[in-house]
């Protein structure tokens, strides 16, 4: 497609409203079906966390009883708006989500819960739901790459940028034109909203985040849709997003390769039940673990050699008070990964406050290294230095964590951690899944998106 270097938002606008299906290659077809797979085994997981519940029992009361879309941990029907809220609340707990590396996004959170929302209740096909959620994650990647690593050290991108995605999938099955799409980039840039403050009080921020993002970028399709305007510079303009949000803001990256680099293709699966920003330090710890055969008790301290970001996230987190903190927390992060050799979500919600692994904790410190930084955010690259007890050295390195394009789950992987994700507080059975599974890799042939798991 042709680009407007001289207005990229439009160029963005324009690429929205009319991607079509069959413009998108097969393997990036193929890959949106991990994906949603990832996603919707994420959204079962968080049944019954209490954040959840609470975002998810507030809504339900505001909207009807019932309806076409689909409230995955519940198992009923509600509007479209209702159960994207709910999902996306869900879907950002268990902290199993995967994640943009360059852009420090999680796209699946916020696009797929309205888009599916939204193509149940519109009728959609599964090849127009396809089509939408890439959309989606191309849209909020590029959003999210242009505010930079200065937005990200005090806004969570996944709420800013993410009411955008969801503005884009929500807009491509809505079929607006290119024009009501850039009125809903103003729409939905102006509710965008998110910091990270609440990490420093085990607050439950975060799933309020995306159940917000979720809900206003659907809300400003659906107004665009009935002639409502939005700030036409909203990005790039004198009071838009970047001049309150980001002093690194590149407009180059809004428009960057659309229509020829895939973005979506780029996300990582997440392998540890935590932070990105702890994997790649833990993946290096594994290798040093699992090379020189070392136990917990061998170890005198850890160094995390690490990108500023992961300071700025993880750096408040000395002494989580909850399970969701802990999984901000390196020490308690690496201490599992010592301790029980890996951070799963059963390794979290029972080991999290033992004390070996609390003992792991206080021996870890994080520190700043130039290469490392220097890659970030296009590459994540994990270094640890492990100090022995008998006055041994050693160091681990890993270039692409466990989950990394270069380094992906396969879907025998996915389909594993999918069922994992789904039994983890009864979300769904093994004989669901299976259902689930099968409908997902057949998604593009379905004629009419139907609920998976409401009767």
């Amino acid at each position: 497609m042709s680009i407007d270097k001289h207005d990229p938002t439009q160029a963005l606008a324009d690429f929205a409203a009319t991607l079509s299906f069959d413009a998108i290659p097969e393997p990036v077809v193929r890959r949106t079906e991990d994906l949603f797979l990832d996603w919707f085994a994420s959204a079962l997981a968080g049944k019954g966390a209490r954040p959840v519940e609470s975002i998810a029992r507030f809504i339900e009361t505001m909207g009807p009883g019932e309806g076409p879309s689909e409230i995955l941990i519940h198992r009923r029907g509600s509007s479209p708006l209702i159960a994207a809220i709910a999902n996306a609340a869900a879907s950002h707990v268990a902290e199993q989500d995967d994640v943009h590396n360059g852009s420090v996004f999680h796209p699946a959170t916020v696009v797929f819960p309205p888009a599916l929302a939204v193509a149940q209740a519109l009728g959609a096909s599964g090849k127009e739901l396809l089509a939408a959620c890439v959309a989606g994650y191309e849209v909020g990647i590029r959003v999210g790459e242009f505010l930079g690593r200065s937005h990200y050290r005090i806004f969570h991108t996944t709420g800013t940028a993410g009411t955008f995605a969801a503005a884009a999938a929500v807009g491509r099955l809505l079929q607006l034109t290119p024009a009501q799409m850039r009125h809903a980039f103003g729409s939905a840039g102006t509710q965008s909203a998110g910091l990270w403050e609440f990490l420093r009080d085990a607050a439950d921020s975060k799933q309020l985040h995306t159940a917000h993002a979720a809900g206003a970028g659907l809300t400003a399709a659906y107004l665009a849709h009935d002639g409502f305007t939005g700030a036409r510079a909203i990005l790039d303009g004198v009071q838009g997003l970047a001049a309150g949000m980001s002093t690194d803001a590149d407009a180059a990256r809004i428009a960057d390769g659309l229509g020829s680099r895939w973005a979506l293709a780029e996300t990582s699966f997440k392998f540890h039940a935590a932070c990105r920003h702890t994997h790649p330090a833990a993946d290096a710890l594994q290798a040093v673990l699992r090379d020189h055969r070392l136990a917990a008790g061998d170890i005198r301290a850890i160094t995390a050699q690490v990108h500023q970001a992961a300071i700025d996230v993880l750096g408040p987190v000395t002494d989580p008070q909850t399970v969701h903190q802990a999984k901000f927390s390196m020490g308690t992060v690496l201490g599992l990964i010592a301790v029980h050799g890996r951070a799963g979500l059963g390794e979290f919600d029972t080991h999290w406050q033992d004390a070996p692994v609390r003992a792991l904790r206080d021996k870890v410190a994080m520190q700043l290294d130039a290469e490392v930084d220097a890659a970030y955010p296009a590459r994540w690259i994990g270094k640890v230095v492990v100090d022995a007890h008998d006055g041994r050295r050693f160091e681990g390195r890993v270039l692409e964590p466990k989950g990394d394009p270069g380094n992906t789950l396969t879907r025998e992987e996915l389909e594993a951690k999918a069922l994992a994700l789904a039994a983890y507080r009864g979300g769904a059975t093994p004989e669901e899944m299976d259902g689930v599974v099968a409908r997902i890799w057949a998604l593009a042939e379905a004629p009419v998106v139907t609920p998976f798991l409401t009767p």
